[in-house]
């Protein structure tokens, strides 16, 4: 299981250019790193962009989604739908817990909770939900 996520990040041209990176994962479960960069934040503010947050959201749904699954590299799957509630500003290096729901035949649910350091404390940023269809045939 981790070499197929490390492989799709390696793949995945967008995904290195922003910087995103696996830190932990097992079934089930994964966690995601991406450090702040001036320039994935809105013109002027230093605060990461709210797209930014949403692509980390979705690829940590994919990712935890990989790690149930038999055979990941074989099985194609994607988003169907995302739900992003944005809680405060990022202005740092964000964290991305993504945790599999349910793992079903055919869709899949995970959640995904972002956090930044603010104030010296670990505060979360966002929260999501990601649905994801699984072509298991």
């Amino acid at each position: 299981m981790t070499d197929v996520n490390r492989r799709f990040l390696t793949d995945h041209d967008h995904l290195q250019d922003l910087g995103i990176a696996i830190e932990a994962q097992e079934e089930g479960y994964v966690r995601l790193s991406l450090p702040f960069d001036e320039s994935l934040a809105n013109p002027g503010s230093g605060v990461m962009q709210g797209g930014v947050v949403a692509t980390l959201i979705d690829h940590g749904g994919g990712a935890a989604l990989r790690t149930t699954l038999d055979e990941p590299a074989e099985t194609p799957h994607a988003s169907t739908e995302l739900n992003v509630s944005y809680v405060r500003p990022a202005s740092g290096d964000l964290t991305a817990e993504a945790t599999v729901v349910r793992s079903g035949t055919s869709m899949a649910v995970v959640e995904v909770e972002v956090t930044t350091e603010f104030g010296g404390e670990e505060k979360t940023v966002a929260v999501g939900r990601v649905s994801l269809h699984i072509d298991r045939e």
